[in-house]
Parts: structure tokens; C-alpha cells; sequence
């Protein structure tokens, strides 16, 4: 047992890196979920860190699990995200120590992932979609590119009418017979409007369709699942590990899609996966821009028997996602070939860039100086480790 004696976040409204150090001198990068990470770094430190300091930084997915428990009241989105700084850093503290990547702790090996091309836009003329994806296939040997259809939560009101119907011929077309197509519909359609749209799909060869109708109607899903013949995907927004679970034994989707960020780690997700394989359910996550859950994801897919058959590889640069500018050191997301490559580095393989830390809010809590709140005091008799 090796105790944390050291919690620091480091953040910007976008991102919050977190790094924990053990009293062996041990230490690991992490990451809480993107978007809204100051608020996620609050929570963070209030209802994570009284938990984790003076804790086992060896039992990754017990320390998870304890603070689900002593967190009960609070579930939900935030703590999840919260997690996920906690759980990823100790996976790379793992690898760090043990000398080998993420994915050989979990039963993979370091290697090439298949990624696809994933597009986030929906501002963006069909014909000018098409030429964007067809060019980066070429440019990037991509094999499957993803395309946005609908309106985000739109209630069948398109982005701009007739969007949807020129844009599935026009990508479809343009990318041809070699290229897997994907698309995201972002719960955008009513149970009818998404079937037909998932017949539209089938007519011109896209073979994944995600999140149809809203994500949160399991019930809704599971009727466009089973009436159309292209693979129904979601899952994206789900932490709750009961829902996963029904949302697994009633086959509403084909495929599940968590993300490591909002499930609240590795742990959590690994959870997810193994439901699925149990299931007979590929895992295709979620990982919508290029921070940590991006990496973390590779390193998934490279391990777990159910993987998916690519990696969502956002192609949104820095005049999309300005956030995501220098966060790491050198290229960890270089694509060849249409493929990614998890490297042999210990942990998740990638260095926190100093120059993206010097410009951050820092807070540190460190076991010698601790004073917890009253809040916290309260939860401490009731016995932290």
C-alpha cells in the first residue's frame, strides 16, 4: 500500500488535468470531463479529495467504488466527471509504476487502432462535407468517416430544412464503397421520423446511426433499433451503471458508446464493457475531441475482447476546439494509415504540456495540510481510510 499524499487540479473552463502523488514518490496525470471543468474542479476537491487523501493509490477501481458509497447523495453527472480525474490518474500512476501502458494492465497490448473521421459540425453545406470527409480520407487513409444529420435535440426540426435528406446522398456518394459511413442524429427525431431517416440510411450504405431519438428514451431507441436494419448506437451521455444495465438486457441499442470521462474513469467504463460482452455487444466509446478521453479510449479498444471496430477520432482542429490547443507534448494523436497508435510508455503514454499548466487556475490539497470542512469532518466519522 503506497498512501496519496497529494491531489492537484489544474484548469480552465474547458479542461482540468489532475495530478496524484503517493507517498512513494509515485505519481499520474488525469483528466475530469471536459466543458464546465471549473465547476467539475470544485466538486473535485470537495467531494473527491476528503475521500482519496491518505487512500490506497493501488486500488483504483475500490477507491472509485468507496466514494460512490460516502457520495450517495450526490450521483449524477458531476460526480461522475469528478471521478474521472481520480480514476484516470491513478491508472497512469499504475503504468507508471508497473512500466508498462494502460492497456497492458487491462489485458491488451500497445498497437495500431483503426480510427474514423469524425465531423462535429452541423454548420457546413452537404456538399462541403462531403469534399472535407473524401479529402482527409485520402489525405489520412481513414477507412470510416462519421457525418452529422438532424439538429441537436431538434424534435425533428432539421438544422435547416431538407438538410438531412441532401446530406446522407451527398457524403454517402462522395465517399464511396470503400468507406464505412457513420452518422449522428444527437437525439434529434420522434420514433417515425428517425425510422424513416434509418431507411434512408440503409438505402445508400451507412451502417451506424447514433443517438436516433432522445438518448434518455430507452423505450423510444429500442422501437427504432428494432425496426431498421442499420446498427442503432448511444450511450454517450449514460453514467449510471442501472441504466447501462437496462439499457443492455432490453437491446435498445446495438452498440454501446459510454465515454470514460462521464462514466467517471476506466473502472467504471471497463464495467460497462463487460456488460456488453456479455451481451454479445461490440463497445465502440464515445471521445469527441482530443483531450485525455481520446487516449484513454485507444488504450480501452486495445484491451477489451468486445472492441468496437474503430476509434471516434475528432478531425476538428484548433480553429474548432481552440481549448484543445497544446495540451500535450508532442503528437500523441498522429493518424497513419487510418489508424492511431497506442505507443509502449508506461501509463497512458502522454505528458502534460508544462506551458498549457503555467497558464491554468491551480489548487493543490496535500494529506499534512489538509483541513477538511465541516461537510467533510461530518463524512470522516463515518470512517475514511
Amino acid at each position: 500500500m503506497s498512501r496519496i499524499v497529494r491531489m492537484e487540479t489544474f484548469h480552465n473552463e474547458f479542461v482540468c488535468f489532475v495530478r496524484i502523488t503517493a507517498e512513494d514518490g509515485a505519481f499520474g496525470w488525469g483528466q475530469t470531463s471536459t466543458y464546465n471543468a471549473d465547476i467539475t474542479a470544485q466538486v473535485f476537491h470537495r467531494q473527491i479529495v476528503p475521500w482519496a487523501l491518505g487512500a490506497d493509490s493501488t486500488d483504483v477501481a475500490g477507491l472509485v467504488h468507496l466514494i460512490e458509497r460516502r457520495e450517495h447523495k450526490y450521483p449524477g453527472s458531476y460526480r461522475a466527471r469528478a471521478l474521472a480525474g481520480l480514476d484516470t490518474a491513478l491508472w497512469d500512476m499504475a503504468g507508471r509504476r508497473a512500466g508498462k501502458p494502460v492497456a497492458s494492465l487491462i489485458g491488451g497490448a500497445p498497437g495500431r487502432v483503426r480510427a474514423y473521421a469524425s465531423s462535429m459540425k452541423r454548420d457546413i453545406l452537404p456538399r462541403d462535407e462531403a469534399e472535407r470527409l473524401s479529402r482527409l480520407c485520402a489525405e489520412k487513409g481513414f477507412t470510416a468517416a462519421k457525418w452529422r444529420i438532424g439538429a441537436e435535440c431538434g424534435e425533428d426540426v432539421d438544422e435547416w430544412p431538407g438538410r438531412t435528406e441532401a446530406i446522407i446522398p451527398t457524403v454517402a456518394k462522395a465517399l464511396g464503397d470503400g468507406i464505412d459511413k457513420l452518422v449522428d442524429a444527437n437525439s434529434g427525431f420522434s420514433v417515425p421520423r428517425a425510422i424513416a431517416v434509418g431507411r434512408m440510411l440503409a438505402d445508400h450504405g451507412v451502417g451506424h446511426y447514433e443517438e436516433p431519438v432522445p438518448y434518455w428514451d430507452l423505450e423510444a431507441t429500442r422501437a427504432v433499433t428494432e425496426a431498421v436494419s442499420v446498427d442503432v448506437t448511444g450511450g454517450e451521455q449514460d453514467w449510471d451503471l442501472t441504466t447501462w444495465k437496462r439499457m443492455i438486457d432490453m437491446r435498445a441499442v446495438d452498440v454501446v458508446q459510454p465515454d470514460v470521462m462521464y462514466m467517471g474513469g476506466l473502472s467504471r467504463t471497463l464495467q460497462v464493457a463487460r456488460m456488453a460482452e456479455a451481451a454479445g455487444m461490440p463497445c465502440t466509446p464515445h471521445a469527441a475531441n482530443l483531450s485525455l478521453v481520446t487516449m484513454c479510449t485507444m488504450h480501452l479498444l486495445a484491451a477489451i475482447p468486445n472492441a468496437g471496430k474503430y476509434l471516434e477520432l475528432s478531425i476538428e482542429g484548433d480553429d474548432y476546439y481552440p481549448w484543445q490547443r497544446d495540451l500535450f507534448l508532442g503528437r500523441p494523436f498522429e493518424v497513419t494509415d487510418g489508424h492511431v497508435t497506442v505507443s509502449d510508455v508506461p501509463g497512458w503514454g502522454v505528458e502534460v504540456s508544462p506551458a498549457w499548466l503555467d497558464r491554468s487556475s491551480y489548487t493543490e490539497a496535500a494529506l499534512d495540510t489538509f483541513r477538511p470542512s465541516a461537510y467533510g469532518s461530518l463524512y470522516h466519522k463515518g470512517g475514511k481510510p
